[in-house]
């Protein structure tokens, strides 16, 4: 897998650059700026990220698979070619319903 320098002006697959890990969550910085950045994750079935909030909106892509995402206590189940934007502020928490890619775009205001 080619580290980020690699990949500036390359037409690539992104639910390429990230590989599932048995019993994981992995992820990878595509950018990084001081206005946001934008992350790549593959999460194995069963594997989350627990309840937290953020300072700004952040918009999750998937990429592959199904998640359930929970936004304010609301469940919302997304598969391949769907996308959310979690609010700024509200807790939300994300669970493999089956292994999943998913992109991660947070832009700071």
């Amino acid at each position: 897998m080619e580290q980020k320098d690699n990949i500036i002006g390359k037409a690539l697959s992104l639910v390429d650059l990230v590989e599932y890990q048995e019993g994981s969550v992995v992820s990878r910085m595509v950018i990084k700026q001081d206005k946001g950045n934008v992350t790549l994750f593959a999460f194995d079935k069963g594997q989350g990220l627990s309840e937290h909030t953020a300072p700004f909106d952040a918009l999750v892509y998937i990429l592959d698979g199904e998640a359930e995402v929970i936004i304010s206590g609301e469940a919302h189940n997304l598969k391949k070619g769907e996308m959310i934007i979690m609010p700024a502020e509200k807790p939300h928490a994300l669970k493999a319903l089956d292994k999943f890619k998913m992109l991660l775009v947070m832009i700071r205001s």
